[in-house]
């Protein structure tokens, strides 16, 4: 395996994790009646979007950095396909994945919570995944290692430190609840 499908790979897993993630939240905490019980499972998960998602949004930045500067007229040329510059403008970030997680977080009549919950992950998989899907497919088609490696920030430490994580919250499942439900392309 290159760099660029280690790359490739660990991008599509942190998506599917995080979907599993945001799906097993909200089995656990959008049903009627959940219980405190699950704080460990909560937080564990909690952590673990946060993180996964404020990478994800820093790669939308560099994204745009990146889109900027090969803006016509520019100085550098990054053979970036042009359909980027349109999705990284679409809704769907993981800035707004944030914004309703906290939601979420914050919701506090019961009757409240699971709702809360359910939106989160409605939005997760129904705008963000394929938006980062999208995102995916159009910047596989850079044709240089340089691209990849200027936006997505992975490494051995950080792909080591995201199954560390996911691994966390794997061990605070409640019973009966697995972590499945992501979209795979």
């Amino acid at each position: 395996m290159n760099e660029l499908d280690i790359i490739r790979t660990q991008l599509a897993t942190e998506r599917i994790h995080a979907a599993q993630v945001a799906n097993a939240c909200a089995s656990v905490h959008g049903a009627a009646g959940a219980a405190e019980a699950h704080t460990p499972f909560r937080d564990a998960s909690v952590e673990y979007l946060v993180w996964v998602l404020s990478r994800f949004e820093q790669r939308d930045q560099l994204l745009a950095e990146l889109i900027e500067r090969s803006a016509p007229g520019s100085a550098e040329r990054t053979d970036l396909p042009a359909e980027l510059a349109t999705l990284a403008g679409h809704t769907g970030t993981s800035r707004q994945a944030l914004t309703r997680l906290e939601a979420a977080l914050a919701a506090a009549p019961p009757q409240t919570v699971g709702a809360a919950w359910q939106a989160f992950a409605h939005f997760f998989n129904a705008t963000w995944c394929p938006r980062r899907e999208a995102i995916e497919i159009q910047f596989a088609k850079l044709p240089r290692i340089a691209g990849w490696r200027a936006v997505c920030a992975i490494d051995a430490d950080s792909i080591l430190e995201e199954r560390a994580r996911y691994a966390q919250v794997a061990a605070q499942l409640p019973p009966g609840v697995t972590l499945v439900g992501a979209r795979q392309r």
